[in-house]
């Protein structure tokens, strides 16, 4: 079974980001699986702390999803016409210690999709992420794009992806995403 890992960069309760994870995991191809990673417990990144007591559990663990999986997709918020702070610290950590990098993410297939409630969707940010996964050599998928702009009005008050084109662009999303992160 191919095993995608999906790790929402919102901590929101309510995160139109998380729904769209959530939705997502609904609209998986056959034969395969969208597992959620949280970066919920992860600290701000100090180089002091990492030397006094190592990898926090919760980067470990994220550190180990992201290697166990066949492929990566950020859901991602977009801030200020950038990318979000702590899904960057998620992955700065998770890059720790240097010599890990190419572990855990050298050629790992990664995506980036995300829901905004402004007009634009998450262009800028998910613009934003091609320098840092080509810098963690990445395997990056370009042949979909998935911006969802004014989310308002595509989840209901639950979290509950309600828009039937949306449905069919994400379901086509995450297909074209799980056969690329299969190919070698």
């Amino acid at each position: 079974m191919t095993q995608i890992l999906g790790i929402s960069g919102s901590l929101r309760q309510g995160s139109f980001n998380t729904a769209l994870l959530h939705a997502a995991q609904d609209l998986m191809p056959e034969g395969s699986s969208l597992v959620e990673g949280s970066i919920a417990d992860i600290p701000l990144y100090n180089a002091d702390d990492e030397q006094a007591h190592g990898l926090p559990a919760a980067v470990e663990k994220l550190k180990e999803q992201i290697i166990e999986a066949d492929g990566v997709l950020l859901f991602s918020p977009e801030y200020n016409n950038s990318i979000p702070g702590v899904l960057k610290n998620a992955i700065d950590w998770t890059s720790r210690p240097a010599g890990d990098i190419s572990k855990v993410f050298g050629g790992k297939p990664f995506a980036v999709l995300g829901a905004s409630p402004g007009g634009f969707g998450t262009i800028l940010a998910q613009d934003a992420w091609l320098s840092v996964l080509r810098t963690l050599t990445t395997r990056q998928w370009h042949e979909g794009r998935l911006m969802v702009a004014r989310a308002g009005g595509i989840f209901d008050d639950v979290g509950a992806l309600t828009d039937e084109k949306m449905k069919d662009r994400l379901r086509a999303f995450v297909t074209g995403f799980t056969e690329f992160a299969v190919k070698q």
